[in-house]
């Protein structure tokens, strides 16, 4: 029998029964032996798009060279798309031109966004958002002839979904415990005694390994907010009479109370932290009644409904006592080995409109500058289509938008279409990253408020990199 550690039955309580509408809490200190800024107030808001979204279908060629290079090797996808009718959409004739700040610095290449992006070509152009080129996980620099003699260390079981997924939040496969967004809220709560570290990290979707921190676990909302159990909460579930009303208050009594006694740790560790979600989630209940709704219309999407809430959650941040959070969002059907012509339409329209609703949500109460969106996935896909989609792939390109975000500019690196170059693997046109996810995230973590030695504490590899802060940031402290 595998052995069970406390932490792992406190963790497991908040995905069991009622309580999977709770968090739990680590009820162990945290040392204030660091120094992040967090005066004022800011969120992050990470976007899993999983299932390996395809950048060269998103961040598209738009020069005529580059894009009659990409045709060359996509002729299936193409055709698919039916790109020679005047009414396609890669058809080069209806792509959204990125008009960039650097365009410089491209050497005369040019750039465009599908019409489904249309909400996010107008952030763009606006500069509420900017590009991030070929980004993947990496343990350090890596190149072509490296990997083909054998001295490049690379990541474990690329190309595999679940395990890249959890490299991506977490630097390692499946089955590690912690993520960066939780090591980055770990910083914050150790520096900041007065933050409220059950509200620091928030989930609106499934419990990744994003937000698993040492100190700080996450809460998770749903669509509209949270709600107490209907246990307690709802009298239609036991009855109106004053009976009811009785039995609804033990069972609340019960589920809170924190004077159980029992000589097993386990037992008591168990009933600690029932009675404290029990708290938590009436304590953000509470705040909830404060708020009024959003005059911002959201779309009727999967994504746009986390996007809500996490909206709201930002709303009511005064009541929960943060300066910083940490927030998680996903959304899936980026596997697209198939169809991907349909299929990519439907995901970027989910996105597009998601993100541009929570950018006017922001607006509305004052809190864009205060707010980073960005967005991760598994992984790039192939260059090389096998027909009429794509294969999994590894460096990829990426969203980052937010009132303090140097917006109007791509960074990085988008290579050229040549599958023989140095910039893919030699296996199915993979890009080779050039941007490493902890770079991606050492550059907001600095506009965050953490220091040099706080990232570098969160970020295991980001010692083997040159550059710990991209520039998409405005004051970003590495």
């Amino acid at each position: 029998m595998a052995n069970i550690s406390r932490r792992h039955v406190l963790a497991g309580l908040g995905t069991a029964g009622f309580a999977s509408s709770m968090s739990t809490i680590s009820g162990l200190g945290f040392s204030n032996a660091w120094a992040a800024d967090t005066g004022g107030y800011k969120a992050m808001i990470c976007i899993f798009l999983k299932g390996g979204m395809d950048g060269a279908d998103t961040i598209l060629p738009y020069d005529q060279a580059s894009y009659d290079q990409l045709r060359s090797v996509r002729t299936g996808l193409f055709n698919s798309y039916n790109a020679n009718s005047a009414a396609s959409t890669r058809n080069r004739a209806n792509m959204l031109q990125m008009n960039m700040d650097n365009a410089g610095d491209f050497e005369g290449r040019q750039f465009a966004l599908p019409q489904e992006l249309a909400p996010l070509h107008s952030m763009f152009e606006n500069g509420d958002l900017a590009v991030v080129g070929n980004v993947g996980p990496l343990i350090e620099p890596t190149t072509r002839p490296a990997m083909d003699n054998g001295t490049a260390i690379l990541p474990k079981r690329l190309f595999s979904h679940n395990d890249q997924q959890s490299t991506w939040m977490s630097f390692g496969v499946e089955g590690v415990s912690r993520g960066w967004g939780g090591r980055f809220m770990d910083q914050v709560v150790a520096s900041a005694p007065n933050q409220n570290r059950i509200f620091s990290a928030i989930s609106a979707t499934s419990n990744d390994v994003f937000l698993a921190g040492e100190d700080v676990t996450q809460f998770k909302v749903g669509s509209g907010g949270i709600k107490e159990p209907d246990l307690y909460a709802n009298r239609g579930v036991l009855g109106s009479n004053d009976g009811d009303d009785a039995a609804r208050d033990k069972i609340r009594a019960f589920l809170a109370k924190r004077d159980f006694q029992s000589r097993s740790l386990f037992e008591q560790d168990i009933t600690n932290s029932t009675a404290k979600a029990v708290e938590n989630t009436e304590q953000f209940a509470a705040a909830q009644e404060n708020a009024t709704p959003f005059a911002t219309q959201f779309p009727a999407t999967r994504l746009a409904g986390q996007m809500q809430s996490i909206a709201e959650t930002i709303k009511i941040r005064q009541f929960l006592n943060v300066s910083r959070q940490m927030f998680y969002a996903s959304t899936g059907g980026y596997d697209t080995h198939s169809n991907q012509a349909n299929a990519i339409a439907g995901r970027h329209s989910e996105l597009a409109g998601a993100i541009a609703a929570f950018r006017e949500a922001m607006i509305e109460i004052g809190e864009w500058d205060n707010v980073v969106v960005f967005t991760a996935s598994d992984f790039g896909r192939t260059v090389i289509d096998n027909g009429n989609g794509t294969d999994h792939g590894w460096g990829g390109h990426h969203f980052v938008a937010g009132g303090q975000v140097q917006g109007r500019r791509l960074y990085g690196e988008v290579p050229y279409a040549d599958v023989d170059s140095n910039s893919y693997t030699r296996s199915r046109g993979r890009l080779l990253p050039t941007t490493s996810v902890e770079q991606y995230a050492a550059t907001m973590g600095g506009w965050f408020g953490l220091n040099t030695s706080e990232l570098r504490a969160a970020l295991p590899n980001l010692n083997n990199f040159d550059t710990a802060d991209l520039g998409f940031m405005s004051g970003a402290s590495t």
